[in-house]
């Protein structure tokens, strides 16, 4: 029987764990916290499979949102929410963007539709339509928002059922090696042993790297995250991405916000604190009503693992038999499919070609090719089309 270590316990780590045990390797999760402590329970969690570039990247995030509804229906948790996203810009730039992204993504086969800014007050009720001074919507209409704490304590649960022995506050201290060969870890003091250690820390992967002494092309960006208290009814009804602000539903009747702007004035590091420039709230307002007088709930700064060309980092190490890492900073879309394919390469002894352009030993240098990750730094993806 394999015997697997998977390092970490938010979605990514969940849902590579879960796929393991199904496939029945003997699995070990160890995490410094607790379920989804971490990135996961500080993530934006949407359906981004509409920002993601080069074609071959979409397709990989298309596939795996299809995967969601199959996951849940294995038991009774409901992660995924199915709404529309509706996008509009003030700009002339901005506009030509979602213009340009909108065709594109036409003639991939995804499912967008332009549509009159008055929809809005179908889409979204809980928004002001005098927030949008665009000429015309683009509206997704097959998008989802995600509960990604749950969908992480669903899958570990999950494991769990299936024998996994799931370990929480157990910081990884160092990795067993032997030979060059990587045979476990060490956590609180005890050895666990594995034939394969899986690498799935999110932005602290490349710190469990260093310890086999692989160096990962990873970056940690702080992104800040707001929680609203509860909406009057009818709530929001769409996730709206909008020029100053995005907003989506959340369990409540609340709504979760992130600001690009106001990513932009954190320090890149992740103790940052919050400045008092990142009025979140403010921004927020100017979309909903509802907020003018109220207050958030609560407002964290989590930290997005990001590889340096926006793709996922995922496979073994050639230099370092026996770890194999999964880090992403799409984790919520990608983790049903990247955790299905990492247990089927582990488990089979196989290399799939789904992974093959996403290997961590590969050329990063490349400019930035994810769309999603242009957006989040603010410039436009190098490559698109191949």
């Amino acid at each position: 029987m394999t015997r697997a270590l998977v390092i970490g316990a938010g979605v990514i780590g969940a849902a590579t764990a879960y796929h393991l045990a199904r496939a029945g390797a003997a699995v070990t999760v160890l995490d410094a916290h607790g379920p989804a402590q971490r990135t996961s329970g500080a993530t934006f969690s949407i359906d981004v499979t509409h920002l993601k570039t080069p074609r071959s990247y979409y397709e990989l995030n298309r596939r795996s949102a299809a995967l969601h509804p199959a996951l849940e229906s294995e038991g009774r948790e409901r992660w995924r929410h199915p709404v529309p996203l509706v996008q509009w810009g003030h700009t002339e730039e901005e506009r030509r963007t979602i213009r340009e992204r909108a065709a594109r993504l036409a003639a991939w086969g995804h499912p967008c539709r332009t549509a009159d800014p008055a929809e809005l007050r179908t889409l979204a009720p809980a928004a002001d339509p005098a927030a949008c001074r665009a000429g015309e919507l683009v509206v997704h209409d097959e998008a989802a928002w995600y509960d990604a704490p749950l969908m992480a304590r669903a899958l570990l649960d999950r494991a769990a059922a299936r024998g996994a022995d799931i370990r929480y506050d157990t910081p990884v201290e160092d990795l067993l090696l032997d030979g060059g060969r990587v045979r476990g870890a060490r956590a609180r003091g005890q050895r666990f042993a594995a034939d394969h250690v899986v690498n799935c820390a999110g932005p602290d992967a490349a710190r469990i790297a260093a310890l086999a002494g692989v160096r990962l092309p990873l970056r940690q960006i702080p992104g800040l995250v707001g929680e609203s208290v509860p909406l009057p009814e009818p709530g929001l009804g769409a996730v709206l991405a909008t020029p100053g602000v995005d907003l989506r539903p959340a369990p409540g009747g609340r709504v979760v916000a992130i600001s690009w702007a106001a990513d932009a004035l954190l320090e890149p590091t992740p103790g940052t604190d919050v400045p008092p420039e990142a009025d979140l709230l403010a921004r927020c307002a100017e979309v909903l009503p509802a907020l003018r007088s109220g207050a958030l709930a609560g407002v964290r700064v989590g930290v997005r693992p990001v590889p340096a060309d926006g793709l996922p980092l995922a496979g073994a190490h050639p230099e370092a038999g026996g770890l194999y890492s999964l880090v992403t900073h799409s984790g919520v879309t990608l983790a049903p499919l990247l955790g299905e394919l990492a247990a089927r390469e582990l488990t089979e002894g196989v290399a799939l070609p789904d992974l093959e352009p996403y290997r961590p030993d590969r050329d990063t240098s490349r400019p930035v090719r994810d769309e999603s990750l242009a957006v989040m730094s603010g410039y436009r993806a190098g490559v698109a089309e191949d």
